[in-house]
């Protein structure tokens, strides 16, 4: 029998779905909102299903597919050219984006990409974007009463 590993399935692909975000907002200068409205649900929905699929491929070639396909436009958003500090990686920001996601879907009791949407469309978004500050790598629980208060606490 084959195990799932340490973490479940959907939670990998919830991780790659954020992470494919972050590498095509970096890649096009789009903040992550920006990207997530121009994939809209329907390809959210297809890159979160069909994750452990283009998992297997280069990112680079995935992010590229999805930027021509929604017709990504180059945008004026920097946050790596401007952060001051060491760079988080899109994985580093996609298992932040995961978390809180997971959290948001499972208390607010609504499906993961809806959550993922309501995630990315909040101010926590701003905040966590902003490498110059420290809300990336705070602890998820602070991360996510943030959220929830709609405001940094």
């Amino acid at each position: 029998m084959v195990g799932e590993g340490r973490e479940n399935k959907k939670d990998n692909d919830l991780f790659y779905t954020c992470s494919l975000i972050d590498y095509v907002a970096r890649k096009t200068k789009n903040t992550r909102i920006d990207v997530v409205n121009a994939l809209g649900k329907k390809n959210l929905e297809r890159i979160y299903e069909y994750a452990d699929v283009f998992h297997c491929e280069n990112i680079d070639s995935v992010s590229d597919e999805f930027i021509e396909k929604c017709n990504i436009q180059e945008g004026q958003f920097d946050n790596v050219g401007e952060c001051k500090y060491a760079i988080p990686t899109y994985w580093d920001i996609g298992k932040v984006y995961k978390r809180l996601i997971k959290q948001v879907s499972e208390n607010e009791r609504i499906e993961v990409i809806d959550a993922l949407i309501k995630v990315y469309r909040s101010f926590i978004s701003t905040k966590i974007d902003d490498y110059n500050s420290s809300v990336y790598y705070e602890n998820p629980s602070y991360i996510y009463e943030s959220y929830r208060e709609n405001k940094m606490l």
